[in-house]
């Protein structure tokens, strides 16, 4: 089990700003880089016991295209995947939108 946290870990330590930033594209003389926003999720498992199966787990991850970094001769600026932010702001926008509702509600009291 412990074997298996460790492999785990270590393929790991590549997935930070690798998955989040993707290589540089160059397309007619523009600069890109492109941007996504990405989280991953590991399980584990035991060996069981005598007559006991062993029982075992997986992983996944989820990386959302959120935009890219344009470089031109005019300078560097984010261009936006509109789409994929509104998807990704949705929560925010939700969980905003309660707190700001309970905070009118307490200071009605």
């Amino acid at each position: 089990m412990t074997n298996l946290v460790e492999k785990l870990a270590e393929q790991a330590k590549g997935l930070g700003v690798s998955a989040a930033y993707g290589e540089q594209q160059d397309i007619d003389g523009t600069k890109l880089v492109p941007v996504a926003l990405t989280y991953y999720g590991f399980g584990g498992g035991s060996e069981g016991d005598g007559d006991d199966a062993p029982s075992g787990g997986g992983g996944g991850g989820v990386s959302i295209p959120v935009g890219a970094y344009i470089k031109t001769d005019e300078g560097l600026r984010f261009d936006p995947n509109l789409i994929s932010l509104i998807a990704v702001a949705i929560p925010f926008i939700w969980v905003s939108g309660k707190a700001l509702a309970g905070l009118i509600k307490a200071l009605k009291k």
